[in-house]
């Protein structure tokens, strides 16, 4: 059950990257300003595209295997990545400080 679900959550995370590249940004016409094209520059866009929709339903489906692998995770019992780095507190002491300016040097003198 843990292979399908890895399997299943990387092949949907390929394809929702697949979706995202094939679209066009909203920026892709602001080259055509110049040129006299209809679209305004940043405006609204029509209605949602089949790619827009889809990316919409795979990205629901990502988040959705995401959080199934989290519940298998949590089930499992397996320790955390943060909770298997060592940790080293290693305590500086404090900076000794000394005189540096003429005003202290002559202030221990007397």
């Amino acid at each position: 059950m843990d292979t399908i679900a890895v399997v299943l959550h990387v092949f949907i995370c390929l394809f929702l990257i697949g979706i995202i590249l094939l679209q066009a940004g909203k920026g892709a016409d602001i080259g055509a300003v110049f040129g006299g094209s209809s679209q305004t520059v940043f405006g609204g866009r029509g209605p949602a595209t089949f790619l827009n929709k889809m990316t919409i339903v795979v990205s629901v489906i990502f988040l959705l295997t995401s959080v199934w692998l989290s519940k298998i995770g949590q089930e499992k019992g397996t320790e955390s990545v943060i909770g298997k780095v060592p940790v080293e507190m290693q305590v500086s002491p404090p900076p000794t400080s000394s005189p540096t300016s003429g005003e202290e040097k002559k202030e221990g003198a007397q």
